[in-house]
Order: structure tokens, then C-alpha cells, then sequence
């Protein structure tokens, strides 16, 4: 039976239009977890549509199907070695209307602004959560991403909205991921475009670290990269291994992300597009094996 069968769907919809407060009220009310059980974390993540980001390689409208998101989330949620999910509010409330997120950490994406392939992308203003709704909506943690590139003056912006949103989160207690990438600008088109360069992404790690004026607060997220071990030699602070765009080799990716886990503060991982559409299409299957790299002795259920 599908997690989202027609009546259920139509309901959640029907409950969107007539009930809009239900969706606060489920996550106001839902049931409460720790951040950490056994020192690891598994999120997956759900918040690409709120800047732009609809495809994955093969589908380039794969996640404007919501219908279809959904009910991989529920796949991932159900899990008991998934910990919770890092979505914008629009998915959050329906995973909360559906009764997904009890006992579940929902963490809630903040900076949005930077549509993908927009002119003005690297200036990623605060289009989503703040960190005062984060606390009213009785989430656990919020996310920003921080893409830094010497070529692009939208840089400074978000380094100075970042550094806020850390302050912001670390003042009402909650933690706050802060996903550091290096970009450039290609020269024949003049897109922004991840930088694939080591250097560059432990340059980024370390301005990351530093952002606002406690690191309290700060978990890191960042990719697997080739050297894990350098990237995050320039920090205590605890990270989380992203998934990135999905590759054509999952059991590559599975490798690197394991390895990355042999680093002291890697705490876990938080995936989205590679998990939630695998090229198989067992999401299921996917889940089961991430669950396994961050927890690879046994995956207990967290009550």
C-alpha cells in the first residue's frame, strides 16, 4: 500500500485550505526528542525546492512532484535509525500534518534566497525560517548555506546574514548547521558553480567556523570531499556528511561517506536527493544502507 494513497493525499490538501493553523498545531504538539541518543545523527534532507532546485540527474522536475517527495520522507521517517528531517516550512508542515515528525528532530532551513541560477545567487538573503520562528514552531535547529566565492561581491551579504543566523539560533539555545561550499563563477557562461577544489572547501570549513560571535551553537555540514580528515583538521566543532548532488556510482558515494565517518567529529550524515531518488528507486533500500554507515553496528530505535 502506498504511505500516500489518494485519500490521504486528498485529505492532506483538503486540510491545507480548511484547516491552515492544524499544520502549527501538529508541530507545537508533536512528540519531543534529544538532539543526540548515542552521539549520531541521520537526517535527511528536504529543502532544495525552496530555492529553485527541482531535479536530479535523469529528472529535472523530480522534486516538484510533492506528492511523490512525501512519500519517499515517510519512507526515510519511518526508519528507526533516521533521526529527522531538514526541510523548509512548506514540507515540514505537511510531513507534520501526515504524523510523520513524532519522535522525529525537524530541523528548519533558513537562507533560501539564492534561487539557483539566478543573476543574484550567492546573495542568499533569509527566505525561509528565522530563528525566532524556529523556537515559536517548537522546531529543533535551524540551517543555512553559505556558499563563499572571491568572485562575487553576494558573498558578503550572506556571510553577514549567516554570522546572524548563528548568534540568533545560539541566543534561544538551538543548533544551527552551516553548510560551507566554495563557488566560482564559470568563465564562458558566468554561472555559479561549486569549485572542486580541496583547498578551497577547507579555506571554507574554516570561515565557517568562526562565523558570529559563539560557536556554541554550530554543527557543520559539509561533503565527503576527497581528504575528510584535512578538511576538518582546522575545527573541533562536530559535522554532518551531505549528500550532494547524486552520482552515478551510490556505492561510491556510500564508500566516501563511511570513510568520512572514521573522522573523531563527524557525528553523522544529512542526505536528501541521493537517498530520497535513488537511481533504483528503492528509497527504501537507500535508507537502510546510510542508516548503516552512521550507525554500522546496530541501528536501535529511538524512542
Amino acid at each position: 500500500m502506498p504511505y500516500l494513497d489518494d485519500a490521504r493525499w486528498l485529505h492532506l490538501v483538503h486540510t491545507r485550505a480548511e484547516q491552515p493553523h492544524l499544520a502549527l498545531e501538529r508541530l507545537r504538539t508533536r512528540r519531543r526528542r534529544p538532539l543526540l541518543t548515542d552521539g549520531k545523527l541521520f537526517i535527511v534532507a528536504a529543502d532544495h525546492t525552496a530555492r529553485g532546485m527541482l531535479g536530479v540527474p535523469g529528472d529535472p522536475f523530480a522534486m516538484a512532484d510533492r506528492r511523490r517527495t512525501l512519500e519517499a520522507l515517510m519512507v526515510a521517517l519511518e526508519h528507526p535509525g533516521c533521526d529527522g528531517v531538514l526541510a523548509s516550512a512548506d514540507i515540514m508542515e505537511d510531513l507534520a500534518l501526515l504524523g510523520a515528525l513524532d519522535g522525529k528532530l525537524a530541523f528548519g532551513t533558513m537562507n533560501r534566497g539564492g534561487i539557483m541560477g539566478a543573476a543574484w545567487e550567492l546573495d542568499d538573503r533569509m527566505t525561509a525560517y528565522s530563528a525566532a520562528a524556529l523556537a515559536t514552531h517548537a522546531l529543533d535547529g535551524g540551517k543555512v548555506l553559505l556558499r563563499l566565492a572571491d568572485d562575487d561581491a553576494g558573498t558578503a551579504p550572506t556571510l553577514e546574514a549567516c554570522a546572524r543566523a548563528v548568534d540568533e539560533c545560539a541566543a534561544l539555545g538551538l543548533p544551527i548547521m552551516v553548510e560551507p561550499l566554495p563557488y566560482h563563477h564559470e568563465p564562458t557562461t558566468g554561472k555559479a558553480r561549486l569549485l572542486d577544489d580541496e583547498d578551497a572547501l577547507l579555506r571554507a570549513v574554516a570561515v565557517a567556523s568562526g562565523l558570529g560571535s559563539t560557536s556554541t551553537a554550530t554543527w557543520l555540514k559539509v561533503p565527503a570531499g576527497k581528504n575528510p580528515h584535512r578538511m576538518l583538521s582546522c575545527t573541533t566543532l562536530p559535522a554532518l556528511i551531505l549528500g550532494g548532488t547524486p552520482g552515478s556510482d551510490p556505492e561510491a558515494t556510500y564508500a566516501s561517506w563511511a570513510a568520512a565517518m572514521e573522522v573523531p567529529n563527524v557525528r553523522g550524515l544529512v542526505v536528501g536527493r541521493a537517498l530520497l531518488y535513488p537511481p533504483d528507486g528503492d528509497v527504501a533500500g537507500a535508507i537502510e544502507r546510510a542508516a548503516g554507515i552512521v550507525r554500522p553496528n546496530a541501528v536501535v530505535k529511538i524512542t
